[in-house]
């Protein structure tokens, strides 16, 4: 199969950065095509399983199976047109692109079957979560194909329309920036402690690992979880109670959900 990238910013590269690290296993018959302005032409790897490009190749050149759009959304109505012609038969379109409807990506793709996909940064280690949405033209092969490729980088889930793709977009496309800021904060709180920076950064992501990797591992709700380290009068109650004693938390983390999908709305 052969499969055309377009755009390699931050979460294209990082597909693509998982996609390399399994290919040989996962994907042996694949070839990709990563195509941006900022790239120097050159093979990614000894066989070409990855070539770079900064422009696109001659329309002789250039069948593709899959074309991915992993650029920006005001850069699609130039975009797609040109990568739509160059679809080989069967050939369908994903888009990462925020904000860019089914309905339109299929309008400017020449109604080329469409998926949508919202993937999150983690995806660059294989510990990414994506939510996909298909129009209904897309045949069941092609939605094993755009699957196979996304559960090599995590997590997989369908939705069935796009409302429920903004939903997910607000918790898990968003989601890392979100994780990020509270363990930033995690670490200046360690800091205030007395903590050397370094030093607070690894108690604070090893605690954070830790705990996740726990909870994914056990059949306890997370409530079990926290009563399980929480002795009456002890030091996680204190801090607990200064945390959401008021349920400020609960609050700040549903408002938190609720801008991001009001934001993907507005973007439609």
């Amino acid at each position: 199969m052969r499969i055309a990238l377009i755009g390699h910013g931050k979460m294209g590269a990082a597909l693509l950065t998982r996609w390399q690290a399994v290919a040989s296993s996962d994907f042996p018959g694949h070839r990709f095509v990563v195509i941006d302005p900022g790239l120097a032409p050159q093979h990614g790897d000894d066989d070409a399983r990855v070539t770079f490009l900064n422009q696109p190749p001659a329309p002789a050149e250039s069948r593709f199976d899959l074309v991915i759009l992993a650029v920006k959304p005001q850069l699609l109505d130039k975009v797609l047109p040109l990568y739509a012609g160059r679809l080989a038969d069967g050939g369908f379109v994903a888009s990462i692109a925020a904000g860019c409807s089914i309905a339109r990506l299929r309008s400017l793709a020449n109604g080329a079957p469409v998926v949508r996909i919202m993937p999150n940064l983690p995806a660059a280690i294989g510990a990414g979560v994506s939510g996909l949405c298909a129009d209904p033209t897309v045949t069941d092969a092609q939605r094993d194909t755009i699957e196979a490729l996304m559960a090599a980088v995590g997590m997989a889930l369908w939705v069935g329309d796009e409302d429920q793709l903004d939903r997910l977009t607000a918790i898990a496309g968003s989601g890392p920036g979100y994780v990020f800021e509270i363990a930033r904060s995690y670490v200046e709180a360690a800091r205030a402690l007395g903590f050397a920076p370094e030093v607070a950064r690894q108690l604070v992501l090893a605690t954070m690992a830790g705990t996740i990797a726990m909870a994914q591992q056990s059949e306890l709700g997370l409530e079990e979880l926290r009563a399980s380290v929480t002795s009456k009068g002890g030091t996680t109650e204190a801090g607990l109670a200064a945390l959401n004693g008021d349920r400020a938390l609960d609050r700040l983390l549903s408002e938190t959900l609720q801008a991001a999908y009001a934001r993907a709305v507005a973007l439609r």
